[in-house]
């Protein structure tokens, strides 16, 4: 289940939060533009190559993570962690939201920024998060399984929204609707957005 709802979710987000920034988006498109061109639909085989639609798929998790806890662990043996002692046998709830908007983690904790997730060498840039700034997938021996299969979906579903259309606001609308639903962390309202063909024509035919 966490396979399938994660990448729907970040990629709601993840275009509700371009769509209000359209300089942001420009980035995006233009990446893919860059990297895949306008003939055809973007493939597995570009995913090392387009690092931005990476990033902005990676703050789509930071910031709007699917559900706010990660599934309890119990600790086996004694330890210590951040100078906090943790007994064995404990019931440890890690809150995602907690960390991804954590101030002394992340610089602007609440503003939409992908660009935070870059890497100055411009190398590749990969979903997960082994210093665990990140646990959209948990991490470790009990990490999540369908990890290789959520990302490639994440990746595959937000690329190819993006690179095929070009998105905006509705007409009655000034920006899009961010809210969360009561007690959740998924979008209020569902995404409502216009969207029109961008790339030629034969790209939209799959065979």
């Amino acid at each position: 289940m966490a396979t399938v709802d994660n990448p729907p979710n970040a990629l709601e987000w993840g275009l509700a939060e371009l769509i209000n920034q359209p300089e942001l988006l420009r980035k995006a498109t233009e990446e893919l533009d860059n990297v895949v061109g306008r003939g055809r639909l973007v493939q597995e085989s570009d995913f090392p190559k387009l690092n931005y639609v990476k990033a902005c798929a990676r703050e789509a998790f930071r910031l709007h993570p699917i559900t706010d806890f990660i599934i309890p662990h119990v600790s086996m043996a004694d330890t210590v962690v951040a100078n906090y002692f943790i007994p064995k046998g404990s019931h440890v709830l890690l809150r995602r939201q907690g960390i991804g908007h954590n101030p002394r983690v992340w610089e602007e904790p609440l503003k939409f920024k992908p660009e935070r997730h870059l890497k100055s060498d411009g190398s590749n840039l990969v979903l997960t998060e082994p210093s665990l700034k990140l646990i959209t997938f948990s991490t470790g021996r009990r990490g999540c399984p369908g990890l290789m299969l959520g990302t490639s979906m994440t990746l595959m579903l937000f690329a190819r929204l993006l690179h095929g259309f070009t998105w905006s606001v509705p007409p009655n609308q000034s920006r899009i609707d961010l809210s969360e639903s009561d007690g959740d962390t998924t979008k209020a309202k569902p995404l409502v957005a216009f969207a029109e063909p961008r790339l030629l024509a034969e790209a939209y035919h799959v065979y």
